[in-house]
C-alpha cells in the first residue's frame, strides 16, 4: 500500500509541474507583447499614416510612431492615444527595423508586431494589420 501511494504522489506532483509549466510558456506567448503601432503628431492624436510614410515627399511636421501593448486595435485619425506608451520619429529607420517595420516607406495605422520585445532589435517578429 505504501508503494501506490507514492506513485500517486509522483502524479499528482508531476501533473502540478506541467501545468505549471504550460501556463508560464503561454504567459511568455500572450499577446501582451504585441505592440499597436499608430502615427501620431507631438500631442499623441492619431493622424493619417500617410504622415508617417517615409516616401522623401517632406511631409513637414512632427510625427512619430506611438506603440504599446496597451493601444487598442482600430483606432482612427482624431483619437487621442492612452498614456503609457512609447515613441520615436517617423523617419527613424534604426528604430523602424529594430521594432521589426520597414526602414521606409509605408505603414498602416493599427499595425501590430508581436514577438520583438527583448529581441534586442531584431526584426524577426511577426506582423498584423487591422484596417487603416
Amino acid at each position: 500500500m505504501t508503494v501506490r501511494r507514492r506513485n500517486t504522489a509522483r502524479v499528482v506532483l508531476g501533473a502540478a509541474f506541467l501545468g505549471l509549466a504550460a501556463g508560464g510558456v503561454a504567459a511568455c506567448d500572450s499577446a501582451d507583447d504585441d505592440h499597436t503601432f499608430y502615427c501620431v503628431d507631438q500631442n499623441d492624436t492619431i493622424v493619417d499614416e500617410d504622415d508617417c510614410d517615409d516616401d522623401g515627399n517632406g511631409h513637414g511636421g512632427f510625427f512619430f510612431w506611438a506603440h504599446s501593448p496597451r493601444y487598442k486595435k482600430g483606432l482612427r485619425p482624431g483619437a487621442k492615444l492612452p498614456s503609457g506608451g512609447s515613441k520615436f520619429a517617423y523617419n527613424d529607420a534604426a528604430q523602424r527595423t529594430a521594432w521589426g517595420l520597414p526602414a521606409t516607406g509605408r505603414v498602416s495605422n493599427g499595425t501590430v508586431k508581436s514577438s520583438v520585445v527583448g529581441k534586442g532589435g531584431s526584426s524577426s517578429g511577426s506582423s498584423k494589420s487591422s484596417g487603416g
